[in-house]
């Protein structure tokens, strides 16, 4: 009789501990993924509040032509943008970022009578950048704002000053095979200025790698 309860009594220890147990093997459930991850697709999820910058990939320079498909303008050999992560949902779903910073330097123009480029400043800062997991990048201003941007030149006949604005704003493209986000041809209009500056100019540029804090990050 014993022997039969200490039997009975062992199981029921045993029925008990089993699946706690199991439930402390279990596997932890997977943190949900984000849009924006570093590390790879699937990565360590960006935290909101984090810094993304990048400049322009490789080989590249960000042009300002006068026509989609001419090759007169303004070119330029360095430029940088830093944006701060607003909201980094979990995917599939879309990124917001505010873009607080954006920079173009050593830059040149084959227009005949500019002689050189004194300036470009980025003004209206800062725009409002979507990234969704598509891999589309919309860029937009403020309420009663534009995206803008002051154009200094030399010319034969002094220094001019000419302002283009883009009305919708900018659409690009993010690309995980290099971390990359690419503008081509964007559309921007003269809204000011001597007529030594085109009535139109359409901006490209590829930045890569596009980092937060080092690290390439990736559209998810």
């Amino acid at each position: 009789m014993r022997m039969r309860s200490l039997l009975s009594l062992t199981a029921a220890a045993a029925a008990f501990a089993l699946p706690v147990a199991v439930a402390a093997s279990a596997p932890a459930a997977a943190a949900d993924v984000a849009v924006l991850t570093t590390g790879g697709v699937g990565g360590t999820n960006v935290a909101e509040g984090s810094v993304i910058s990048a400049s322009l990939a490789g080989g590249t320079t960000a042009t300002l032509y006068s026509s989609s498909t001419g090759t007169s303008g303004i070119s330029c050999s360095a430029s940088t943008f830093t944006a701060t992560v607003d909201g980094n949902p979990t995917a599939p779903g879309t990124a917001t970022e505010s873009l607080t910073g954006q920079t173009f330097s050593n830059c040149t123009s084959n227009v005949v009578g500019v002689l050189g480029v004194t300036s470009i400043t980025v003004n209206n800062l800062p725009y409002t950048t979507a990234v969704s997991s598509d891999g589309s990048v919309a860029v937009t201003p403020a309420s009663g704002t534009a995206i803008q941007t002051t154009v200094v030149l030399r010319t034969l006949l002094g220094s001019v000053s000419c302002v283009y604005q883009a009305a919708s704003g900018l659409s690009g493209t993010a690309d995980n095979a290099d971390n990359s986000i690419t503008f081509a041809n964007q559309q921007f209009t003269r809204t000011s200025g001597s007529s030594l500056c085109p009535a139109s100019g359409f901006w490209t540029a590829k930045y890569s790698p596009v980092t937060a804090s080092g690290e390439a990050v990736y559209v998810n």
